[in-house]
């Protein structure tokens, strides 16, 4: 790879890695503490900033403020619509959700990290609590395990991905035995006694080869 190549690829990771900054916690940064948090100096995070601003993906507010910028409303509908699961894809997490009165999530591998692309909560007052989008460390709790190629049926995880969490998973594959999702069963660990695991265990296989009957549909494959 020539220099300026390498150049520009690590201005594209270096853009994204900014993007990453902003979540549901921090939607607004100061230009001196996002410098600080991105560990960029101040005259290559301005260029990004405006690079970002005239692609509508950031906006500077007239306070000074930096923000997501409208254009991700787009990108932010087109995954939406990509991600779309079928109904009766949508129809078993419910059920199982049902069943096992804990939170169930579907993740998908995306290089490094677990992506969270439908969630279904449990009905109990205390439960996990997550949101569609969310990453995860590969290999982070039983969808993590499963993900990573190591459970070929069901996995078991406690402690992650935070302490006093536990996670019941098994794998959604497609026609050809691949896999394509981890089906994950997820609540406090004090209700996760062996007894419940099993359980938990025995649901979450049965409901990953369902969904690995109907497909996730081809708008997410």
């Amino acid at each position: 790879m020539h220099a300026e190549d390498e150049g520009a690829v690590r201005s594209v990771l270096r853009t994204f890695d900014l993007l990453a900054l902003f979540t549901e916690r921090t939607r607004t940064w100061a230009v001196k503490d996002l410098t600080a948090a991105s560990g960029l100096a101040k005259t290559t995070l301005l260029r990004l900033v405006a690079t970002c601003e005239q692609r509508g993906l950031l906006w500077t507010r007239p306070d000074g403020r930096i923000t997501v910028g409208p254009g991700m409303l787009r990108w932010a509908q087109l995954a939406n619509t990509a991600w779309q699961l079928p109904e009766p894809v949508r129809q078993v997490l419910r059920d199982l959700a049902r069943e096992c009165r804990e939170t169930v999530n579907l993740y998908v591998r995306s290089t490094s990290v677990l992506v969270c692309v439908a969630q279904e909560e449990g009905p109990q007052a205390i439960r996990h609590v997550g949101h569609v989008g969310d990453e995860l460390p590969l290999e982070c709790g039983a969808a993590g395990q499963v993900l990573a190629g190591a459970a070929e049926s069901a996995a078991v995880c406690h402690g992650e991905p935070e302490a006093g969490a536990s996670s019941v998973a098994a794998p959604v594959r497609d026609g050809d035995g691949r896999v394509l999702a981890a089906l994950a069963i997820t609540g406090p660990s004090s209700r996760f006694g062996s007894a419940e695991v099993a359980a938990f265990s025995e649901a979450v296989v049965h409901a990953s080869r369902r969904i690995s009957r109907i497909g996730l549909g081809t708008r997410a494959e």
